[in-house]
């Protein structure tokens, strides 16, 4: 699985993370593997942004990431990418060459509201950090739940 963003040291490393933390508390971490990349190259080689690296910590979620810039060959490497928005989507399909059926966005699993964006909180506070944390939260139980529906794990 691939998170996608667009500068790498907010949302997707922390739906890397949180990913990462409800598998190992529900036994999968050794059947899944996921990564985040951003589509910029903003912040290649920078740990998360010190608000995302704070709210990870409140919810005892660890978090250790370094920025990536996503590259067309992820396509062919994962079997799931998950773009934060629909902006960061079109990147991935523009840079990988064409849509793909394995490009998803990530509130396609909020119940809440589905299809929309995962907010950008990069000019936000640590109420903008919280919203995007609870987002990512509800949006991976269903997630979750479909990788163990249509893969029987």
């Amino acid at each position: 699985i691939l998170f996608v963003c667009l500068g790498n040291i907010c949302r997707s490393p922390l739906a890397e993370a949180i990913f990462n933390h409800k598998l190992k508390n529900q036994g999968l971490e050794k059947r899944i593997m996921s990564d985040s990349v951003g589509t910029s190259n903003y912040h290649v080689g920078e740990k998360p942004d010190s608000r995302t690296i704070k709210i990870a910590e409140e919810y005892g979620v660890p978090i250790d990431h370094k920025g990536k810039q996503f590259k067309k060959n992820d396509v062919e490497i994962f079997d799931y990418i998950i773009a934060m928005d629909s902006c960061n989507f079109r990147n991935i399909v523009r840079k990988s060459g064409g849509e793909s059926k394995k490009m998803m966005l990530l509130r396609n699993f909020d119940y809440k509201d589905r299809g929309k964006a995962v907010p950008d909180p990069w000019y936000g506070g640590a109420e903008e950090f919280e919203n995007v944390y609870q987002i990512i939260n509800r949006s991976l139980d269903e997630f979750i739940l479909f990788l163990r529906k249509k893969h029987t794990l």
